[in-house]
This record gives structure tokens, C-alpha cells and sequence, in this order.
């Protein structure tokens, strides 16, 4: 697949929430129990380049792996947690790894993207599984189709941040 190049800018898309987990809760866990490993939110991470988010259970994971990072959608997350009324729904519960808002994730399907300098490659949508039923709530699977978020390869190493704007 070659990629389109295409440039986000800062104030695009922010950067909300950051989460890491050591291991697997879901991937690989079909037909058993889920794992019980907590997501943990930082305020910033070490990308690097063809690996991973150092300390993220998918770092290192296999050459050339399609998920080194996941971005999901502020504005999906709000959505879910008004359609099902879960006032006190954390953005941790999708497993993703960095909450954005300000852009249409699925656009960046086979695209070279920046972020705060880093560059990645949308690879393809981090399609949601029968796991969010559970996770979220009965029917999340169903309204999450076509909005689970962005697995991306890491391009460029550097430190991604949590941003706090108020405009």
C-alpha cells in the first residue's frame, strides 16, 4: 500500500488522554476469562519508530505490526456514553492507546500522518469486538462499527503529550 502523506496540525487534533497496558486483556483471550491488567493513563509517552509505545503491551510485538498504536475518538467515546447513558464512562474501557479529538480517524487509513511531530501510517481501523459488550455495555460492539478507532505504524520516534486547551 503506498502512502498518502497528509500533515494534521496541532490544532487539529488534540491529544486528551494517553494509556499504556503492560498485557492483554482481550487479544488472545477468546473463549476464556479477560485478563484483569488496568489500563494506566500518563501525561506523555516514548514512541519509537517500528516498535511501539515503550511499556504498551503491543511494543515489540511482531515486525512490521499494523497496531503499534491506537488512536480513538473523544467525540466517539462521548457518543457511546450517551447512547447507552454512561455518565461516568472512563475513555480507558476501549483499551485504545491515545484519546484524540478534532479529525475523522477512518480518513487516515493509508495515510502518513503528523502528531506533535511524530509521523505515523494509518494501517486500518481498530475494529471493535464482541469483547465491548461485556466492557462497555450490551450493543457497543454493534454502535461502535465503523468508529473503534486507528491502528497506525510509528514512523519517527519522539515523546507524545496529553494537551490541555482551552480554545
Amino acid at each position: 500500500m503506498e502512502a498518502k502523506s497528509f500533515n494534521l496540525f496541532d490544532k487539529k487534533m488534540t491529544v486528551h488522554h494517553i494509556y499504556i497496558a503492560e498485557k492483554h486483556n482481550f487479544y488472545g483471550h477468546h473463549g476464556k476469562d479477560p485478563g484483569d491488567y488496568p489500563m494506566i493513563e500518563l501525561d506523555e509517552v516514548e514512541c519509537e519508530k517500528g516498535m511501539g509505545i515503550i511499556g504498551d503491551r503491543f511494543y515489540n510485538y511482531k515486525p512490521d505490526y499494523k497496531g503499534q498504536i491506537t488512536f480513538f475518538s473523544l467525540e466517539v467515546f462521548e457518543d457511546i456514553g450517551k447512547q447507552f447513558g454512561l455518565a461516568d464512562l472512563c475513555p480507558s474501557v476501549f483499551r485504545r492507546n491515545i484519546i484524540v479529538s478534532g479529525t475523522d480517524l477512518n480518513s487516515l487509513i493509508g495515510k502518513a500522518f503528523s502528531v506533535q511531530g511524530i509521523d505515523f501510517l494509518g494501517t486500518q481501523e481498530a475494529a471493535p469486538c464482541y469483547w465491548m459488550n461485556g466492557a462497555v455495555a450490551p450493543g457497543a460492539e454493534e454502535a461502535m462499527k465503523g468508529r473503534g478507532g486507528l491502528r497506525a505504524k510509528i514512523l519517527t520516534s519522539g515523546t507524545l503529550r496529553k494537551e490541555s486547551r482551552t480554545s
